[in-house]
Formats: structure tokens, C-alpha cells, sequence
């Protein structure tokens, strides 16, 4: 499980460097790993996932700037999904399916922090895999219908939201991302969306309350990092809130 856990976070290194400088003009095949304040090329010490930054102190070893740690996180995140999934799923190709819907979900969760759009294609290619997971999870009966069903109201509520706010309250691209994530969550699926709306509101209240009274108007918050919490929890822990109960 070690292994599955370092290869989580190298993964998930590689997606922070791909969700940094797509669409950027700069390579994120050939173009060497550098400090946004001093310019330094990083060597291999530097990129030791989670290890280099945490010996560091979050910051950078020549000019002491602070590195920001989202893809810190995301290394320790993914390498804890790795092994939870794992656990859950074995060798199997649900892992596998499983593994790069996370992989691609990382990807635009970090890329709407940096740039608040999800990309049409990344999100495509979720679609198809959660797809894919939700017929060799779910068979062909009546389980697999409802959660068809499930996702497509889902999706369907954010489409609705984007084009009656106009693209005020929703964007588009989170339409596509929950209908990904309710394909994959399954039965657990309402209940993912409303883990995702509870978090969004306290996060975004935390927000209001530490800006300044002048400041509080216009704050654009990315929902898809939460639809990824919400839906994840949902799925990995199957807690009903509905319910009140597991």
C-alpha cells in the first residue's frame, strides 16, 4: 500500500504541473519545474512529493518564498484515495476506472482553483469514465437505471441553475462534473450533492466573515472542489444524511 500511496502522489504532482501550464503556452513535457519567485530551476530534492515541501517549510530554499501548498495537498490527497480505493475495490478494473476518474477529476478540481473554468475536455473525458465505472459497478438491471436516472436530474438541476442565473450562480462545466461524479457515487449520489452544498456554504460563509465589510461583494468561489469533497465522502463513507443514519 506504500507503493500505491507514493504512486498517488507522484500522479498527482505530474496534474498540478499539467493543471499550471496547459493552456499557459508554457510545456509541461519539457519545461523544467522552477520557483515562481526566484526563477530557480528545482532539483529532484526539491520534488520529493509532500516530503520536500514539509522539509522545507512550505518554502522556497533560496529566495524563502512561501510555496503554495494546494498541490501539496492534492499529493497527500491522492495518495490517500489511492489506498482507499484499494482497499475498497482490490485489483480490479473498477480500481483502474476508478483510479483515472480520480486522476482526471484532480486535474480540473486544480485547474478551476487557478483559472475558475473547467475544461470542456477534461470534463468529457470524466464523463466517459464515470460511464464506464457505473455499467461494471452497477450491471444492467434495475440498479443501473436508477442511477442513470439520478445523474441525469442531477446535472439536469445544474444546467437549470446556470441558465436561469445566466452563469451568475453556476457555471456551465459544473453541470458535466456532477453528472461524472453521480454516475460514479451511484446510490450515494443525492447524498454527495448534498454533502457538496453543505461544505460549499460553510467555506463560502468562512470566506464572507474573514473579508473585510467593504469586501464582501462579487466573491467568485469554484464549486467543483466541493462537488469532489461532497461526492467522495458520500461514496467512500455510503452515509445517507437523509437518514440520519449509516
Amino acid at each position: 500500500m506504500i507503493g500505491l500511496a507514493g504512486l498517488g502522489a507522484i500522479l498527482a504532482s505530474f496534474i498540478g504541473v499539467l493543471a499550471e501550464r496547459v493552456h499557459t503556452g508554457a510545456s509541461f513535457v519539457t519545461g523544467r519545474s522552477h520557483c515562481n519567485s526566484c526563477n530557480r530551476q528545482l532539483s529532484a530534492l526539491d520534488l520529493v512529493p509532500v516530503f520536500s515541501w514539509t522539509v522545507s517549510g512550505g518554502r522556497c530554499r533560496t529566495c524563502k518564498a512561501r510555496v503554495p501548498y494546494l498541490y501539496t495537498v492534492s499529493e497527500a490527497t491522492l495518495a490517500l484515495l489511492f489506498v482507499l480505493a484499494y482497499m475498497k475495490f482490490g485489483l480490479s478494473p473498477l480500481l483502474a476506472l476508478f483510479l483515472a476518474a480520480v486522476l482526471v477529476l484532480a486535474f480540473i478540481v486544480l485547474y478551476d482553483l487557478r483559472h475558475t473554468v473547467v475544461p470542456p475536455l477534461a470534463s468529457g473525458l470524466l464523463s466517459v469514465i464515470a460511464v464506464a465505472f457505473a455499467f461494471v459497478a452497477y450491471g444492467g438491471g434495475q440498479l443501473l437505471g436508477t442511477v442513470f436516472l439520478s445523474a441525469g436530474i442531477i446535472a439536469s438541476g445544474f444546467l437549470l441553475i446556470f441558465l436561469f442565473s445566466r452563469g451568475r450562480a453556476m457555471g456551465l462545466g459544473d453541470s458535466p462534473v456532477a453528472l461524472s461524479l453521480s454516475l460514479i457515487a451511484g446510490p450515494a449520489a443525492f447524498a454527495g450533492l448534498l454533502f457538496s452544498f453543505w461544505i460549499g456554504a460553510i467555506i463560502g460563509i468562512c470566506i464572507l466573515v474573514s473579508r473585510p465589510k467593504g469586501h464582501r461583494m462579487g466573491i467568485e468561489v469554484p464549486f467543483v472542489p466541493f462537488l469532489a469533497v461532497g461526492y467522495l465522502l458520500a461514496f467512500f463513507t455510503q452515509w445517507n444524511p437523509l437518514t440520519l443514519g449509516f
